[in-house]
């Protein structure tokens, strides 16, 4: 399942609307195939593990093999077959499964179909691993919205430009380089438009020497269309789709000049004259998107906050300091109360370069962390 899950891992950000499933196929110690969910309209995990198999060891090695795979086997026509169906005429013996699926149309039914068959199952090998790899996919299916992931790089008093405005660059190449790899685990990377006005990003990830290696969805928060249609965002040639969650009531000319160039305008219910990032959230999931990446700024990471829609946290903080004067990391949250804070669970918290790198889940309402299964 650890063979599995490292399968899945090297998926993460590319089979949306899809969860990244890994699978492993083996027979005693012995591997015989791994693979990993393709792109949307490409063959799933066990269709992948068992196909290498077969092509490194031919038919008969798959016969009584077992097979690790991350999530429970599909047992629905999509875009594909029933994986549960392939796996029933492999002759595998035994399946082991990292926990059931949570989409209603399968829901223990790929379970039921494979025990019935004769192959024995085991269900929760690994379980909270293989959940926090489909947080997204389970997020959505359970919330209804993407899983949503903030990244804050700050100095150690958490500020991120000076009072002039001046940001770049605070933290090291080292966080940026980390900064890159998170981006590339996500499915789309979000920001608002203060960002884009003040920094023109591509929002693209690169690799150290500054390649392009991958272009994530790009979402803008942009309420009053006030980015310009000029920005990187809307004239990337090549890149990935861009999105633009903003108010309803603009006008079709306006519009068009942001989709002009392959953008989507998604217009959403306003809340307090702004956009309603909850439904712009679940208007996303309609795009197919299941893991979000924030990179600010201070007032899209506020808003998202205190509507409790942050469910992860990634801050890079420098050891400098700005002082209160300089801008803050998290715009005002109105936090009167202690018990209204926001309470993180620390996962992992160490250096990359000289900075201190913090991850950490946010708790949720009823008290508990992260997505269960």
């Amino acid at each position: 399942m650890q063979r599995a899950l490292s399968a899945a891992r090297r998926a993460q950000g590319r089979t949306h609307p899809n969860p990244a499933v890994g699978a492993v196929v083996f027979k005693g110690g012995r591997l015989l195939g791994s693979g990993s969910t393709r792109p949307v309209g490409g063959a799933h995990a066990e269709i992948v593990a068992l196909t290498e198999a077969r092509k490194k060891h031919g038919e008969r090695a798959v016969h009584g093999a077992e097979i690790a795979v991350t999530m429970e086997p599909c047992s629905h026509h999509g875009r594909t077959g029933p994986c549960a169906d392939e796996l029933i005429a492999s002759g595998i013996r035994r399946v082991h499964i990292g926990h059931r699926d949570p989409n209603p149309v399968v829901a223990g039914r790929g379970i039921r179909k494979l025990r019935r068959a004769g192959i024995l199952v085991e269900v929760g090998l690994l379980a909270e691993a293989c959940r926090e790899q489909h947080r997204g996919f389970i997020s959505v299916m359970q919330r209804g919205r993407p899983w949503v992931a903030l990244k804050l790089a700050s100095t150690l008093d958490g500020r991120i430009a000076t009072v002039a405005g001046e940001s770049q660059w605070i933290t090291s190449p080292e966080s940026r380089r980390r900064v890159h790899q998170l981006r590339d685990q996500h499915d789309a990377v979000m920001v608002g438009s203060s960002t884009v006005q003040a920094d023109d990003p591509a929002l693209n990830v690169r690799s150290p020497g500054g390649a392009v290696r991958r272009w994530p969805a790009r979402v803008v928060v942009d309420g009053d269309l006030a980015v310009s249609p000029r920005a990187a965002l809307y004239r990337d040639e090549g890149a990935a789709r861009t999105y633009c969650l903003t108010r309803r009531g603009h006008s079709a000319r306006r519009r068009a000049l942001r989709e002009s160039g392959g953008a989507s305008v998604l217009e959403v219910a306003a809340r307090g004259g702004r956009v309603d990032l909850q439904r712009g959230l679940e208007r996303l999931t309609t795009e197919g998107l299941s893991t979000v990446w924030v990179e600010g700024g201070g007032g899209l990471a506020a808003a998202l906050l205190r509507r409790r829609l942050i469910d992860e946290v990634h801050w890079f903080a420098a050891p400098t300091l700005l002082g209160g004067d300089a801008r803050a990391a998290i715009g005002a949250l109105g936090i009167g109360r202690l018990a209204d804070r926001t309470a993180l669970d620390v996962r992992e918290v160490r250096r990359v370069g000289p900075d201190l790198y913090v991850h950490a889940h946010v708790a949720r309402a009823d008290g508990e962390w992260g997505i269960h299964g």
